[in-house]
């Protein structure tokens, strides 16, 4: 098993139970006790667990906390990146699509440069200033109004009335978490309502989370697993949690990320 597998494997026990111990996790697992240490370290460092005598606990945010995009625009970069260059692959020329805030389709954005034609609707100041940097002359984008939140998404009666009145071809969704029983989540009660607005407007639904949005809940509900018609996640993701979103998604994809193309820690 590869280190990020590893430590995929302990984050979302830590999620499930609360806490871990390093000595289950050494059973578990079938590493040393400083091979697990180390990814306990990691996990830390990206904020992911607190660290104890013997093990650590979960931190899992408030379902209302909203970290700022500044914030979040340097967890996770090269899942991130993968999971946009795969996602691009779903577009085709001259097509109409819808992408949500957030710093993962802010990534896509910039992935879709070489596409001609697109119409792209976006309620995210970040992901309209990417699209209007574009090479492509034929190029539409369209920014709903709104008012603005933490994470710059315009929410709100504005965005919603813009974006009923839309159809679009497919509609590229992040997420704040995912989860079984919760669905496709935000922390943000009004960003939910602009969300859903978003998403009835497409054909298709394709939702992007790395594999760290696995088992997080927000406060509100976007979309039910089964309305995403795709998945794209990176392969971090566990073992369970594939199972699971293989039987209720359309489709799962998986994008390889270098990290995990190294060699298994000793």
């Amino acid at each position: 098993m590869l280190a990020r597998q590893r430590q995929a494997v302990i984050l979302e026990e830590a999620r499930r139970t609360g806490a871990v111990r390093v000595s289950d996790l050494v059973a578990r697992l079938g590493v040393s006790d400083m091979t697990v240490r180390r990814d306990l370290d990691v996990l830390a460092g990206r904020g992911l667990v607190e660290k104890v005598y013997g093990g650590a606990t979960s931190v899992v945010g408030k379902s209302t906390d909203e970290p700022g995009f500044e914030a979040k625009s340097v967890r996770q970069r090269a899942q991130k990146e993968a999971i946009a260059e795969l996602a691009a692959g779903l577009v085709k020329p001259g097509t109409a699509i819808g992408l949500s805030a957030g710093t993962t389709t802010w990534t896509l954005a910039r992935a879709l440069d070489p596409i001609p034609g697109l119409t792209i609707v976006t309620n995210s100041i970040q992901v309209a200033d990417v699209l209007r940097a574009s090479t492509q002359p034929d190029r539409t984008v369209v920014l709903t109004g709104g008012v603005r939140t933490p994470s710059d998404a315009l929410v709100g009666p504005v965005a919603v009335h813009s974006l009923r009145s839309l159809h679009l071809d497919l509609v590229f969704l992040g997420v704040h978490g995912m989860a079984e029983g919760a669905g496709f989540t935000t922390p943000n009660l009004t960003e939910s309502e602009t969300d859903r607005a978003l998403v009835e407007a497409g054909r298709r639904l394709v939702v992007l989370a790395d594999h760290t949005k696995w088992g997080i809940v927000g406060i509100s509900t976007i979309a039910d697993l089964e309305e995403a018609h795709v998945v794209v996640t990176d392969d971090g993701l566990p073992d369970s949690a594939r199972e699971t979103l293989t039987e209720r998604v359309g489709e799962l994809m998986i994008a390889e990320t270098a990290e995990n193309l190294e060699a298994e820690d000793a």
